[in-house]
């Protein structure tokens, strides 16, 4: 096990290499006195053995507005990223973590990578859930190829036996079509992966844990018992691997608790954040509740709920909506 010592951050602009454009960069300074600290394994095959000590004293306001100034910047950059459209970040290989022997500066690497990734996911999922809300707002004048577009978007969200004229079914779908904070998806990935350094992500492009069931879908854990035919699904890029995350949260029956509560801060026009949804993944691991504390734990460590509050947290104006 490698120990670090949480210090305080600051930020600072770098070129990042190849087609990159200048982007945020994270650096941590020892200057502080820290009270946290972070257990990190150096290497896991499910990145679920992850604990985070957190401090027993909060930061220091000073401390907190640096943070807070750290990821908004870091978010408006992701969000810039956006709205220039740029869509080759998706095929770009993740930085090799295990360079990195400083946690600060692998944390800065991955969250840098990861971040607007998930952001990209958002962005089409709020174009996505806007499209929706115009058309329920007309579901008794549809076009047939708007009633099979919308068809086949509930097929895609895993509903069934959907009705163009059924209110109820909107609401179904329009909970499901929504964002994933990305406090949330952040914290989950370095979670399930080991910060990017378990097999199955160095392999497989897995970053959360997803499993398959079909021969050679994916990598066979080495702890897979005798008669157990399940895989740790591979996927062709991290962008996959976060597509199919999103995907699940906002489709699998066991994250029906986690939608519902997302509904309900939109219809109360309160922020979606990852502090609110995370009760909602007891089903995501075997843990349970533990598994939420250490979530949650991680989120507040790294001040995750900040990218939460930020401008990329709301890309496109969703209109008028009272029922999801």
């Amino acid at each position: 096990m490698a120990w670090a010592v949480r210090g305080q951050v600051i930020w600072r602009d770098r070129q990042v290499c190849g087609q990159f454009r200048q982007y945020t960069g994270l650096t941590a300074l020892s200057g502080r006195n820290p009270e946290g600290v972070l257990k990190y394994p150096q290497h896991t095959s499910t990145g679920e053995h992850l604990t985070i000590m957190t401090a027993d004293t909060k930061p220091t306001p000073e401390h907190r507005r640096n943070v807070v100034v750290a990821y908004i910047i870091l978010a408006i950059g992701a969000l810039g990223m956006l709205l220039a459209g740029w869509r080759y970040w998706p095929s770009q290989p993740p930085p090799d973590f295990a360079n990195y022997d400083d946690i600060d500066a692998r944390k800065e690497a991955f969250f840098g990578y990861f971040l607007p990734l998930v952001e990209m996911r958002n962005e089409e999922i709020l174009k996505l859930r806007a499209e929706l809300l115009r058309l329920r707002d007309n579901m008794d004048d549809l076009s047939g190829r708007q009633q099979r577009r919308v068809a086949q978007l509930a097929e895609d969200y895993d509903i069934e036996a959907f009705a163009i004229n059924e209110p109820g079914d909107w609401d179904t779908l329009l909970r499901r079509v929504d964002v994933v904070p990305p406090s949330l998806a952040l914290a989950q990935a370095a979670n399930e992966s080991g910060w990017g350094l378990s097999r199955f992500a160095l392999e497989g492009n897995n970053y959360f844990g997803h499993w398959c069931y079909v021969e050679g879908c994916g990598l066979v854990p080495d702890s897979r018992p005798a008669g157990a035919r399940h895989e740790v699904a591979a996927f062709d890029s991290p962008a996959q691997s976060v597509q199919r995350y999103i995907r699940n949260l906002n489709s699998h029956e066991a994250y029906r608790d986690l939608r519902v509560k997302r509904s309900e801060l939109r219809e109360n026009d309160e922020l979606i954040t990852g502090l609110e949804l995370v009760e909602g993944l007891a089903q995501y691991s075997q843990r349970g509740q533990a598994y939420i504390r250490e979530l949650r734990s991680m989120i507040r460590f790294n001040e995750l709920d900040v990218l939460d509050e930020s401008p990329a947290a709301d890309v496109l104006p969703l209109g008028t909506h009272t029922s999801q």
